[in-house]
Protein backbone atom coordinates (compact mmCIF):
# COMPACT_ATOMS: atom_id res chain seq x y z
CA UNK A 1 0.00 0.00 0.00
CA UNK A 2 2.78 2.39 0.98
CA UNK A 3 4.62 1.52 -2.22
CA UNK A 4 1.50 2.23 -4.28
CA UNK A 5 1.01 5.61 -2.60
CA UNK A 6 4.68 6.43 -3.09
CA UNK A 7 4.51 5.63 -6.82
CA UNK A 8 1.41 7.82 -7.25
CA UNK A 9 3.04 10.67 -5.37
CA UNK A 10 6.21 10.32 -7.46
CA UNK A 11 4.22 10.36 -10.68
CA UNK A 12 2.32 13.47 -9.60
CA UNK A 13 5.56 15.19 -8.62
CA UNK A 14 7.20 14.31 -11.94
CA UNK A 15 4.14 15.57 -13.81
CA UNK A 16 4.19 18.84 -11.87
CA UNK A 17 7.90 19.34 -12.54
CA UNK A 18 7.39 18.61 -16.24
CA UNK A 19 4.51 21.10 -16.37
CA UNK A 20 6.60 23.80 -14.69
CA UNK A 21 9.54 23.18 -17.05
CA UNK A 22 7.36 23.25 -20.16
CA UNK A 23 5.56 26.36 -18.92
CA UNK A 24 8.92 28.02 -18.37
CA UNK A 25 10.27 27.14 -21.81
CA UNK A 26 7.07 27.70 -23.78
CA UNK A 27 4.77 30.66 -23.25
CA UNK A 28 1.57 31.15 -25.22
CA UNK A 29 1.11 34.84 -26.04
CA UNK A 30 -2.16 36.63 -26.72
CA UNK A 31 -1.66 36.86 -30.47
CA UNK A 32 -3.23 33.97 -32.31
CA UNK A 33 -0.74 31.11 -32.55
CA UNK A 34 2.46 32.96 -31.62
CA UNK A 35 4.57 30.80 -29.31
CA UNK A 36 7.91 31.59 -27.69
CA UNK A 37 10.20 28.63 -26.98
CA UNK A 38 13.40 29.85 -25.38
CA UNK A 39 15.02 32.21 -27.93
CA UNK A 40 12.79 31.02 -30.78
CA UNK A 41 9.50 32.65 -31.74
CA UNK A 42 7.06 30.50 -33.72
CA UNK A 43 5.28 33.09 -35.84
CA UNK A 44 1.56 33.13 -36.67
CA UNK A 45 1.07 30.99 -39.74
CA UNK A 46 0.63 32.77 -43.09
CA UNK A 47 -2.95 33.48 -44.13
CA UNK A 48 -4.95 35.85 -46.31
CA UNK A 49 -5.34 38.99 -44.23
CA UNK A 50 -5.11 41.86 -46.71
CA UNK A 51 -7.86 43.56 -48.71
CA UNK A 52 -5.81 44.79 -51.67
CA UNK A 53 -5.56 43.05 -55.01
CA UNK A 54 -2.15 42.56 -56.60
CA UNK A 55 -2.95 45.34 -59.06
CA UNK A 56 -3.76 47.76 -56.24
CA UNK A 57 -0.60 46.86 -54.31
CA UNK A 58 1.50 47.56 -57.42
CA UNK A 59 -0.27 50.88 -57.95
CA UNK A 60 0.22 51.96 -54.32
CA UNK A 61 3.80 50.73 -53.92
CA UNK A 62 6.08 53.60 -53.06
CA UNK A 63 9.30 54.07 -51.11
CA UNK A 64 8.42 55.43 -47.66
CA UNK A 65 10.95 57.04 -45.34
CA UNK A 66 8.89 58.62 -42.56
CA UNK A 67 7.10 56.64 -39.89
CA UNK A 68 4.60 57.13 -37.14
CA UNK A 69 5.84 56.25 -33.67
CA UNK A 70 3.89 53.01 -33.71
CA UNK A 71 4.89 49.35 -33.65
CA UNK A 72 3.97 46.86 -36.32
CA UNK A 73 2.17 43.69 -35.26
CA UNK A 74 3.57 40.18 -35.00
CA UNK A 75 1.12 39.13 -37.72
CA UNK A 76 2.48 41.79 -40.05
CA UNK A 77 6.05 40.71 -39.30
CA UNK A 78 5.04 37.10 -39.99
CA UNK A 79 3.63 37.97 -43.42
CA UNK A 80 6.65 40.10 -44.38
CA UNK A 81 9.09 37.32 -43.54
CA UNK A 82 6.95 34.69 -45.25
CA UNK A 83 6.85 36.86 -48.39
CA UNK A 84 10.64 37.11 -48.33
CA UNK A 85 11.63 33.44 -48.02
CA UNK A 86 8.66 31.48 -46.69
CA UNK A 87 7.52 28.11 -48.02
CA UNK A 88 4.64 28.00 -50.49
CA UNK A 89 4.67 24.34 -51.54
CA UNK A 90 6.07 20.93 -50.70
CA UNK A 91 7.44 20.05 -54.14
CA UNK A 92 8.59 16.61 -53.05
CA UNK A 93 12.02 14.97 -52.73
CA UNK A 94 12.89 17.27 -49.82
CA UNK A 95 12.42 20.41 -51.89
CA UNK A 96 10.21 23.18 -50.53
CA UNK A 97 9.37 25.90 -53.01
CA UNK A 98 9.61 29.40 -51.56
CA UNK A 99 7.81 32.71 -52.08
CA UNK A 100 10.45 34.19 -54.39
CA UNK A 101 11.97 32.49 -57.46
CA UNK A 102 15.53 31.24 -57.26
CA UNK A 103 17.94 30.08 -59.97
CA UNK A 104 18.03 26.31 -59.79
CA UNK A 105 16.26 26.49 -56.41
CA UNK A 106 19.64 27.24 -54.82
CA UNK A 107 18.07 29.80 -52.46
CA UNK A 108 21.14 31.84 -51.42
CA UNK A 109 19.16 34.41 -49.40
CA UNK A 110 19.25 34.51 -45.60
CA UNK A 111 16.93 36.88 -43.74
CA UNK A 112 17.59 38.79 -40.53
CA UNK A 113 15.32 41.31 -38.84
CA UNK A 114 16.37 44.07 -36.47
CA UNK A 115 13.59 44.75 -33.96
CA UNK A 116 13.58 47.96 -31.95
CA UNK A 117 12.31 48.49 -28.41
CA UNK A 118 8.52 47.99 -28.51
CA UNK A 119 8.83 47.67 -32.28
CA UNK A 120 6.62 44.60 -32.72
CA UNK A 121 3.38 44.24 -30.81
CA UNK A 122 2.55 40.68 -29.77
CA UNK A 123 -0.37 41.22 -27.39
CA UNK A 124 -2.30 44.08 -25.87
CA UNK A 125 0.61 45.08 -23.66
CA UNK A 126 3.27 42.69 -24.89
CA UNK A 127 6.07 43.25 -27.39
CA UNK A 128 8.69 41.15 -29.07
CA UNK A 129 12.00 41.45 -27.26
CA UNK A 130 14.26 44.03 -28.91
CA UNK A 131 17.16 42.47 -30.76
CA UNK A 132 18.38 40.83 -33.95
CA UNK A 133 16.52 37.75 -35.17
CA UNK A 134 17.18 35.27 -37.95
CA UNK A 135 14.32 33.82 -39.98
CA UNK A 136 13.91 30.05 -40.22
CA UNK A 137 11.87 29.35 -43.36
CA UNK A 138 11.34 25.68 -42.49
CA UNK A 139 9.59 26.39 -39.20
CA UNK A 140 8.33 29.88 -40.04
CA UNK A 141 9.99 31.18 -36.92
CA UNK A 142 12.63 33.67 -35.85
CA UNK A 143 15.48 32.99 -33.46
CA UNK A 144 17.08 35.67 -31.30
CA UNK A 145 20.77 35.99 -32.19
CA UNK A 146 21.54 39.26 -30.39
CA UNK A 147 19.53 40.90 -27.62
CA UNK A 148 19.03 44.65 -27.37
CA UNK A 149 17.94 47.57 -29.55
CA UNK A 150 20.72 47.97 -32.16
CA UNK A 151 18.91 50.37 -34.48
CA UNK A 152 21.36 53.20 -33.77
CA UNK A 153 24.27 50.89 -34.61
CA UNK A 154 22.53 49.89 -37.84
CA UNK A 155 21.86 53.57 -38.58
CA UNK A 156 25.57 54.35 -38.27
CA UNK A 157 26.45 51.35 -40.45
CA UNK A 158 23.99 52.53 -43.12
CA UNK A 159 25.47 56.02 -43.54
CA UNK A 160 23.17 57.54 -40.89
CA UNK A 161 19.99 57.27 -42.93
CA UNK A 162 17.38 58.35 -40.39
CA UNK A 163 14.64 56.05 -41.69
CA UNK A 164 16.75 53.10 -40.52
CA UNK A 165 17.06 54.50 -37.01
CA UNK A 166 13.40 55.51 -36.76
CA UNK A 167 11.68 52.42 -38.22
CA UNK A 168 10.41 49.87 -35.68
CA UNK A 169 12.06 47.05 -37.66
CA UNK A 170 14.54 46.61 -40.48
CA UNK A 171 14.73 43.47 -42.60
CA UNK A 172 18.29 42.65 -43.64
CA UNK A 173 18.76 40.39 -46.66
CA UNK A 174 22.04 38.52 -46.88
CA UNK A 175 23.32 36.08 -49.48
CA UNK A 176 25.53 33.03 -49.44
CA UNK A 177 26.91 33.32 -52.97
CA UNK A 178 28.45 29.85 -52.97
CA UNK A 179 25.06 28.17 -53.00
CA UNK A 180 24.44 29.58 -56.47
CA UNK A 181 27.93 30.04 -57.89
CA UNK A 182 28.70 26.45 -56.93
CA UNK A 183 26.25 25.42 -59.66
CA UNK A 184 26.46 28.26 -62.16
CA UNK A 185 29.95 29.60 -61.70
CA UNK A 186 30.61 33.32 -62.00
CA UNK A 187 27.24 33.91 -63.66
CA UNK A 188 25.63 32.79 -60.41
CA UNK A 189 26.59 36.16 -58.93
CA UNK A 190 24.14 37.77 -61.34
CA UNK A 191 21.46 35.25 -60.39
CA UNK A 192 21.91 36.05 -56.69
CA UNK A 193 21.40 39.75 -57.35
CA UNK A 194 18.34 39.05 -59.47
CA UNK A 195 16.90 36.97 -56.64
CA UNK A 196 17.43 39.78 -54.15
CA UNK A 197 15.32 41.95 -56.46
CA UNK A 198 12.52 39.37 -56.47
CA UNK A 199 12.55 39.19 -52.67
CA UNK A 200 12.69 42.97 -52.34
CA UNK A 201 9.63 43.47 -54.52
CA UNK A 202 7.74 40.88 -52.47
CA UNK A 203 8.55 42.85 -49.33
CA UNK A 204 7.44 46.09 -50.97
CA UNK A 205 4.10 44.68 -52.16
CA UNK A 206 3.22 42.85 -48.96
CA UNK A 207 4.18 45.89 -46.86
CA UNK A 208 1.87 47.99 -49.04
CA UNK A 209 -0.97 45.49 -48.72
CA UNK A 210 -0.51 45.51 -44.93
CA UNK A 211 -0.79 49.34 -44.80
CA UNK A 212 2.89 49.58 -43.97
CA UNK A 213 5.74 51.31 -45.76
CA UNK A 214 9.29 50.40 -46.64
CA UNK A 215 12.26 51.59 -48.67
CA UNK A 216 15.05 49.58 -50.28
CA UNK A 217 18.54 50.54 -49.10
CA UNK A 218 21.78 49.48 -50.70
CA UNK A 219 24.07 52.17 -49.28
CA UNK A 220 25.82 50.87 -46.19
CA UNK A 221 29.13 49.51 -44.91
CA UNK A 222 28.91 45.77 -45.52
CA UNK A 223 31.22 44.67 -42.72
CA UNK A 224 29.63 47.02 -40.20
CA UNK A 225 26.12 45.76 -40.99
CA UNK A 226 27.36 42.17 -40.71
CA UNK A 227 28.81 42.98 -37.30
CA UNK A 228 25.57 44.59 -36.12
CA UNK A 229 23.43 41.59 -37.05
CA UNK A 230 26.07 38.98 -36.12
CA UNK A 231 25.73 37.24 -39.47
CA UNK A 232 27.92 34.29 -40.43
CA UNK A 233 31.15 35.01 -42.32
CA UNK A 234 29.77 33.63 -45.59
CA UNK A 235 26.54 35.65 -45.33
CA UNK A 236 26.98 38.93 -47.22
CA UNK A 237 24.54 41.76 -46.35
CA UNK A 238 23.12 43.14 -49.61
CA UNK A 239 19.80 44.84 -48.95
CA UNK A 240 18.09 46.65 -46.05
CA UNK A 241 14.35 47.25 -45.75
CA UNK A 242 13.25 49.43 -42.82
CA UNK A 243 9.53 48.90 -42.30
CA UNK A 244 6.99 50.91 -40.34
CA UNK A 245 3.60 52.57 -40.28
CA UNK A 246 3.78 55.45 -42.79
CA UNK A 247 3.38 58.96 -41.44
CA UNK A 248 1.43 59.79 -44.59
CA UNK A 249 0.12 56.76 -46.51
CA UNK A 250 0.44 57.01 -50.28
CA UNK A 251 -2.88 57.40 -52.10
CA UNK A 252 -3.58 56.64 -55.75
CA UNK A 253 -6.45 55.35 -57.89
CA UNK A 254 -6.68 53.69 -61.27
CA UNK A 255 -8.92 56.55 -62.38
CA UNK A 256 -6.06 58.97 -61.74
CA UNK A 257 -3.71 56.62 -63.55
CA UNK A 258 -6.03 56.51 -66.56
CA UNK A 259 -6.09 60.31 -66.72
CA UNK A 260 -2.28 60.37 -66.51
CA UNK A 261 -1.92 57.93 -69.41
CA UNK A 262 -4.47 59.87 -71.47
CA UNK A 263 -2.45 63.05 -70.93
CA UNK A 264 0.81 61.31 -71.81
CA UNK A 265 -0.71 59.84 -74.98
CA UNK A 266 -1.66 63.35 -76.03
CA UNK A 267 1.95 64.37 -75.53
CA UNK A 268 1.24 66.57 -72.49
CA UNK A 269 3.56 66.21 -69.53
CA UNK A 270 3.46 67.56 -66.00
CA UNK A 271 6.70 69.44 -66.64
CA UNK A 272 5.04 71.22 -69.59
CA UNK A 273 7.85 70.05 -71.82
CA UNK A 274 6.67 69.44 -75.35
CA UNK A 275 7.53 66.06 -76.92
CA UNK A 276 10.32 66.38 -79.44
CA UNK A 277 11.70 64.60 -82.45
CA UNK A 278 10.51 61.19 -83.59
CA UNK A 279 8.54 60.69 -80.37
CA UNK A 280 6.21 63.55 -81.34
CA UNK A 281 5.66 62.03 -84.81
CA UNK A 282 4.96 58.63 -83.26
CA UNK A 283 2.31 60.14 -80.98
CA UNK A 284 0.53 61.77 -83.95
CA UNK A 285 0.47 58.47 -85.84
CA UNK A 286 -1.09 56.51 -82.99
CA UNK A 287 -3.61 59.09 -81.77
CA UNK A 288 -7.21 58.59 -82.82
CA UNK A 289 -8.56 61.26 -85.23
CA UNK A 290 -10.86 62.77 -82.58
CA UNK A 291 -8.22 62.88 -79.80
Amino acid sequence: MKTHVFLIASALTAGLVAYVVVSFLTSQINSGDTVVVGDEVLLPLPSKITRLTVEEAILLRKSIREWRREPITIVQLSMLLWASQGIVEDAGFGWYRRAAPSAGATYPVEVYVVVGEKGVRVGEEEFLKAGVYKYDYMKHSVRLVKEGDVRVDLWRASLRQDWVRDAPITIVLCAIYERTTGRYGERGIRYVHMELGHVGQNIYLVATALDLGTVAIGAFYDEEVAKVISSARNERPLYLFPVGVPREPHRATFEELSRLYERLRRGSRATDLEPRGDYESEIRIHLAPDS
